[in-house]
């Protein structure tokens, strides 16, 4: 008899922990996965999900002023937070539901409740405990909050998406996705938005372009963006609260919103009963490129080694780990070219090298950039600007980057994607016939580099 109960415990329901407990399930081991809130994580919960059916609600509001340029002379119709809210609920509750699913169909055990290590096989979960010969520790991140005075009057995105009713007024700190994807949502729904960011330009680490145009797009927009600044306090004044700048300026409002990053989640886990080093600057696990741990059987997949914080990075790391462990075929993930999308609005979609990042890599580059209204607009009457931009290895052709700041940004960048990892070059793209009239084909017309 075995001294485990199983072969495979998971700590955390989450994108990469239920990748991970399902496929291993299906290679014949025995597997628990652990979780004491809804199943899905982040993602599903407070992320990925709810937030793109909140940019989805707010995008009606564009919609019905655009479509007075095409004849359509109706009002603007009323929109109804709480009607929104109970939608969003009752999907993410399916969604939870079909999680549970796909697991009891594959074998998995779910085991509820927060789990803590006793010592490297052995884990307590409230008043149970389970011994498992190895353990995988998919917990992903939460909300950080910077210990200012007056931190306590703000809440995170976690609590947006459960708001009793729209506030009128509201400051978001920080620029980066979730700041800017909140802002826009805000924003388009009515509420006056204030975005507050250190940065001198808006999405840290994105391309420079994309980071210029989305900044000047969303104030177009009317959201109020304050560059360079941080919020020091926050204090109630009456019914409102009030933000200080670091330049002394005040931001009155009814809600004050921190998204200023997100951190590993390892509260109450108990590491150190299994000997688990964590990062001490940031308070990720640390792991090597097989996600082991410093502990032999212990491992850790996706915001919990904050390595890049997206959903489908957690799944192919879920993946690649139960290849690894017990389908037979050792698996690394590539973490070269990876694509992603801003839902801001307007919509940010890149993949591959900056600009920047071309160049302090050493390659000679060769620069193409387009900006141009939308086909859509030259009828809706709407001032908005699309801006596409290709990054090429002047030596080898190789196009190393595609960024684009308008509406689909993320449906055209991830065919681009599967060009980059085959290896696409400038003149292939150039041979390509587009789509007219599409905006894609913009990125396989370019042909003047810019100086």
């Amino acid at each position: 008899m075995s001294e485990y109960d199983y072969d495979f415990a998971v700590i955390g329901g989450g994108s990469g922990g239920v990748r991970a407990a399902r496929m291993s399930a299906s290679f014949g081991a025995k597997v628990a996965i652990i979780e004491g809130a809804a199943m899905g994580g982040t993602c599903v919960n407070v992320g990925c999900v709810p937030k793109k059916l909140f940019v989805y609600a707010a995008s009606f509001a564009e919609s019905f002023e655009d479509a007075r340029g095409f004849g359509w002379a109706s009002t603007r119709p009323a929109f109804d937070w709480s009607t929104l809210v109970d939608a969003k609920n009752r999907e993410i509750t399916r969604l939870n539901g079909i999680y549970e699913s796909i697991l009891e169909k594959a074998g998995v055990d779910i085991v509820r409740g927060f789990a803590a290590f006793e010592d490297p096989h052995t884990l307590r979960v409230d008043d149970r405990t389970l011994r498992a010969e190895t353990i995988l520790i998919a917990t992903g991140g939460k909300p950080w909050w910077p210990k200012i005075p007056g931190h306590e009057l703000g809440i995170s995105s976690n609590e947006c998406f459960y708001l009793e009713s729209l506030p009128e007024r509201i400051v978001i700190a920080g620029g980066g996705y979730i700041g800017v994807e909140f802002a826009g949502i805000f924003k388009l729904l009515g509420v006056d938005v204030h975005l507050v960011h250190r940065g001198d330009l808006l999405l840290n680490r994105f391309d420079q372009d994309v980071r210029r145009h989305l900044t000047e797009e969303m104030r177009n927009k009317g959201i109020h963006v304050h560059l360079g600044q941080t919020i020091e306090r926050l204090h109630r004044q009456g019914s409102a609260i009030v933000a200080t700048l670091k330049n002394g300026e005040s931001l009155e409002a009814d809600l004050q919103m921190a998204a200023v990053g997100r951190r590993p989640n390892t509260a109450g886990l108990k590491l150190e009963a299994a000997g688990v080093d964590v990062d001490r600057e940031r308070g990720a696990i640390v792991v090597d490129d097989d996600f082991r741990t410093s502990t032999p059987n212990i491992y850790a997949i996706g915001d919990v080694i904050d390595r890049l914080q997206l959903t489908p990075v957690a799944l192919a790391e879920g993946m690649a780990l139960a290849k690894t462990l017990y389908g037979g075929t050792p698996t690394n993930v590539d973490y070269d070219a990876i694509p992603t999308a801003v839902f801001s609005t307007p919509n940010v979609g890149t993949v591959g090298l900056t600009e920047d990042a071309a160049w302090h890599r050493g390659h000679e580059c060769t620069i193409f950039r387009s900006v141009f209204t939308p086909m859509k607009h030259t009828l809706s009457g709407r001032h908005e600007k699309t801006m596409m931009k290709l990054v090429v290895c002047a030596e080898t052709d190789r196009v190393l980057g595609v960024h684009m700041v308008g509406p689909d940004a993320g449906e055209i960048i991830q065919g681009f994607a599967v060009a980059l990892k085959c290896g696409a070059t400038k003149a292939q793209l150039d041979s390509t016939i587009g789509i007219h009239p599409t905006a894609a084909e913009e990125l396989v017309t370019m042909r003047t580099p810019v100086s």
